[in-house]
């Protein structure tokens, strides 16, 4: 006799984004039941093409989910949609935090919703737009253990490196270091290129020189030659990662560190978006050297 295989978890996402379009794209694939809602309901119009189905609210796209995810921009989003959504949670469900957000606004979020018997984690992710359409993305998580043991059956469909940092609010915290590395490679690569550039020197063959050597970076493999070009495609906006780095600056003003390559690439990104570029992708620091 054979044995069916257990319905999955009925999930909601919310935040249908550069990122969180493909991971519940790939959450849906997984066969998940999925219902989904946005501030802007036609980034929905792939997704319900796809199966899912639609939810006028956060409530109501929270009422008949097992977990709920959320892929917000900052914490304001993420406290009026949990406002709203907290009146169609149900008692034992689950709450899925993608977004980057501070880690106290993350251990506040925990703190309401487990008033109501609901469990959150905080799980912000890193790998841009490319590792969320790959499904490999890399998930910080905060967590309590039982709590992230339900939510693996979700983790592991958007990512392909789950990592449990501690409890809530310590992926969030995770996810700051990781935006400082971000910001260092980035405008290391950007500041290089320009140099390069300055010297006159062959382009693609010193790239391909530099690549596999100790100077080698994520932002030296996939965004250099766009740097190059003056071509940013669009793994992460670069408002948000100025967002994230105050994120980080807080936590490190709160430990007494200082953090001046990190206050520096801030400083640039600050005059960047003042010209209009907080839309591009991170990788428009190479901007910043042509004036």
């Amino acid at each position: 006799m054979s044995q069916t295989s257990p319905t999955p978890p009925t999930l909601a996402f919310i935040g249908l984004g550069a990122l969180g379009t493909p991971m519940a794209a790939n959450l849906l694939q997984a066969g998940h039941p999925l219902l989904v809602h946005n501030r802007t309901p036609s980034a929905a119009e792939p997704l319900l093409s796809a199966g899912a189905r639609w939810a006028a609210s956060p409530a109501q796209a929270a009422a008949t989910a097992d977990c709920l995810c959320l892929c917000l921009s900052d914490d304001a989003a993420v406290q009026a949609v949990l406002e709203d959504a907290i009146a169609g949670l149900q008692p034992g469900s689950l709450v899925i935090d993608f977004s980057t957000i501070s880690p106290a606004t993350s251990r506040a979020m925990a703190t309401a919703l487990g008033q109501s018997g609901v469990a959150y984690i905080d799980a912000p992710v890193t790998g841009g737009t490319e590792g969320a359409r790959a499904g490999t993305l890399s998930v910080l998580v905060g967590a309590d253990v039982a709590d992230l043991e339900r939510a693996l059956p979700v983790l592991q469909v958007v990512g392909e490196q789950i990592s449990h940092l501690g409890p809530v609010g310590a992926g969030q915290q995770a996810k700051a270091v990781n935006q400082v590395l971000v910001a260092g490679s980035y405008a290391a690569a950007a500041e290089a290129v320009a140099l390069a550039q300055r010297l006159e020197l062959p382009m693609d063959a010193l790239l391909a020189a530099l690549r596999p050597g100790a100077a080698g970076s994520w932002a030296l493999s996939h965004r250099a030659d766009g740097m190059v070009q003056g071509h940013y495609p669009l793994g992460f906006k670069l408002a948000l990662h100025r967002k994230d780095l105050a994120i980080a600056q807080r936590a490190a003003a709160a430990v007494d560190l200082d953090l001046p390559i990190t206050n520096q690439v801030a400083s640039m990104e600050d005059g960047l978006i003042h010209r209009g570029h907080g839309e591009r992708d991170v990788s428009v620091l190479a901007e910043w050297f042509r004036g």
